[in-house]
């Protein structure tokens, strides 16, 4: 990219940085985390003749972050970041012990977890306040309250009326089953984290470090910043791209919003419009395959099918998201008369191929042994790795040494620092859930709520998902909707593959949705926008993200279920009434859309997408009159302007 363009680097998280002898344990301690994955999925303790229970290596994984924690985040915002207080190197041996002490006693714990010592009680005890800390340290007090109203309900919950009403469960039983329990702390989240979402974070890593990032952006700019509205259009598929690796909205926003916040603002973008298409577009990163924000690998053990039917089966609706959201771009373009940049200034999309070519291998890779050979996750995403290491090799530029490795070694372990912590406390919540059996009660009591009336359980959970979310990361925000909402839907016959597609978009949707949208308080913020306004423009360019669980909860085609002609017919139809209804809300089409055109064009974009015949013939016939009437007047209008 030439120098006319500004590229920032995004700010590094509020950690501390220590130096001297702390600052090399940090840097061993973050290194160790990747490590100690790779090193347990490749099974590498059998070549000696050893094994480990998973919940030892889990121990260690969890372990590790939470001795890091105290070392890298300050308790508070006006806490020392230079120094380290006495209080935080008590509290980082502390992690260190709670992990080791399960490490070296799990193998005796197994045959006695149904009892109830007091040295294991202390222990859990400590580990469960230890984990809400960290949250409070990296999150806020949103996820804290959530877990600690869940483990008072576990206690409590013979004080609540039917259906909510649980005998309850003793303090000592319910701290050592939410500290040892395979279906607790050490359990399923925590579990997927350390070995699938640690393989793609150090793959993201690799991609990044070795140079992917710029040839992502300046692929997106070569190829869409020539045309009308092209910096916003190469905000869209760039943050499609690295939203589709780095798995986190808000991380996505303040990657590559530095860079294409300020080129929209430059071609006439007002500020809050360039941070919602910024907003938008990261935030639908989490939706889109192959990595879906992490999400969908705890999906597809939560349903108890492949990964890759979960990704292909979302590929759709994630395309027609980013087909909106690129619309809507266009069509603004249009209405206000933007241009795109001169040639000059953009690279030559012949020297990013030759550039890129490196990084398009182990994308490859990783697909066809998802996709074509089944690999676990995980094991994909070494294979991935191991690619993008011998490909990185015949180019100097991004050859990896032994420092960059141990870079992008680091980069993996501080990434990870905040997903082991949130998975943490999903774990808690889902001990919460097996030993209370609060998901059943939850379901009965949300079906009771809508009368057995289907469309208005929908509402009930979309807005459930969308409330429990605000202020979350989306691994934990699903974790609680998949668990206590996706069950009803379940019950009144949706399909479970359906019903958790559908709470988890609109868990995503949290972080676009006011009033608490992180999302669109990061790009607003780089902007200089207000957030109100940058949220609800947001909430119209991610339109389609709102509809299409409504679409697919009625009739999973568009989820690729069903025979193939009724699956390609829903297809087209929803792209052609995502166009018309982006014609619509943007108020132009072939010229700009007088208010009854507008109401005329959402409403046939509506009906397109609708799984209803009846509602799609309506749309069809609305929009076949409203495309001669745009025709006649605009042959009117030009004979008026000669």
């Amino acid at each position: 990219m030439t120098a006319d363009i500004p590229t920032e680097e995004a700010p590094r998280p509020r950690f501390r940085r220590h130096k001297g002898a702390l600052g090399l344990i940090e840097k061993g301690l973050l290194i160790c985390i990747p490590v100690a994955g790779v090193v347990t999925i490749l099974d590498i303790f059998l070549y000696f003749g050893k094994s480990v229970w998973a919940q030892q290596y889990l121990a260690v994984f969890l372990g590790l972050i939470m001795t890091l924690v105290p070392l890298l985040v300050p308790a508070t915002k006006k806490s020392c970041k230079d120094k380290l207080p006495w209080y935080d190197a008590i509290l980082s041996v502390t992690g260190f012990v709670l992990g080791l002490y399960v490490v070296v006693f799990y193998p005796d714990f197994v045959m006695t977890l149904g009892f109830t010592p007091l040295d294991r009680t202390i222990m859990g005890a400590i580990a469960i306040l230890f984990i809400l800390e960290c949250c409070r340290r990296l999150l806020g007090w949103a996820l804290v309250v959530i877990v600690a109203l869940f483990i008072l309900y576990a206690h409590f919950s013979y004080l609540l009326p039917k259906p909510l009403y649980s005998k309850a469960v003793p303090w000592a039983r319910l701290v050592n089953f939410l500290y040892l329990d395979p279906g607790a702390l050490f359990g399923l989240p925590v579990r997927i984290t350390g070995t699938i979402v640690l393989v793609f974070v150090f793959f993201g890593q690799v991609f990044f470090k070795t140079g992917g990032g710029k040839i992502l952006s300046d692929g997106a700019m070569s190829l869409m910043g020539r045309f009308r509205g092209g910096a916003a259009k190469a905000s869209v598929i760039a943050s499609c791209a690295f939203g589709t690796i780095s798995g986190s909205a808000v991380a996505n926003v303040v990657t590559t919003g530095f860079f294409t916040i300020p080129l929209m603002k430059r071609v006439g973008y007002p500020p809050h419009f360039a941070a919602a298409v910024e907003a938008t577009a990261s935030t639908g990163g989490q939706i889109m395959p192959p990595v879906m924000g992490v999400t969908a690998f705890l999906m597809a053990e939560l349903l108890g099918i492949p990964y890759a039917k979960i990704a292909l089966a979302a590929l759709v609706p994630g395309i027609i998201y980013f087909l909106g959201v690129f619309m809507q771009v266009d069509l603004e373009a249009a209405k206000k008369g933007l241009k795109g940049f001169p040639a000059a200034m953009l690279p030559p999309f012949t020297r990013v191929l030759l550039d890129g070519w490196i990084f398009i291998i182990p994308v490859i890779v990783l697909i066809y042994t998802l996709f074509i050979l089944f690999f676990d996750p995980d094991i994909a995403g070494l294979y991935s790795v191991a690619s993008a290491f011998v490909i990185c090799m015949f180019k100097k530029a991004s050859r990896i040494t032994v420092k960059k490795l141990l870079i992008i070694l680091e980069g993996t372990g501080e990434a990870l620092i905040e997903i082991g912590i949130i998975v943490g406390a999903a774990g808690l919540i889902l001990g919460v859930m097996a030993i209370s059996g609060l998901g059943f009660s939850f379901s009965l009591a949300l079906t009771k709520l809508a009368g057995g009336n289907f469309f208005v359980l929908l509402l009930l959970a979309a807005a459930g998902a969308v409330v429990l979310g605000m202020g979350m990361p989306v691994l934990a925000a699903y974790v609680l909707v998949g668990l206590l909402v996706a069950p009803a839907l379940i019950d009144i016959g949706m399909a479970p593959l359906s019903a958790h597609m559908f709470v988890f978009y609109f868990a995503v949707l949290s972080f676009l949705t006011p009033p608490i949208c992180m999302s669109v308080y990061a790009a607003a913020s780089i902007a200089n926008a207000k957030p109100m306004p940058t949220a609800f423009q947001a909430v119209r360019l991610g339109v389609a993200a709102y509809i299409i669980p409504f679409v697919f909860a009625f009739s999973p085609t568009l989820l690729l279920m069903g025979q193939p002609a009724r699956v390609l017919t829903a297809i087209i139809l929803t792209t052609v009434g995502i166009i018309v209804l982006s014609a619509g809300l943007e108020g132009y089409l072939l010229r700009g859309l007088k208010w009854f055109e507008r109401i005329l064009a959402i409403v046939s974009g509506i009906g397109l997408m609708t799984p209803f015949w009846l509602a799609r013939g309506a749309g069809a016939a609305i929009l076949l009159v409203l495309l001669l009437w745009e025709l006649v007047q605009d042959k009117l209008s030009r004979s008026r302007a000669a």
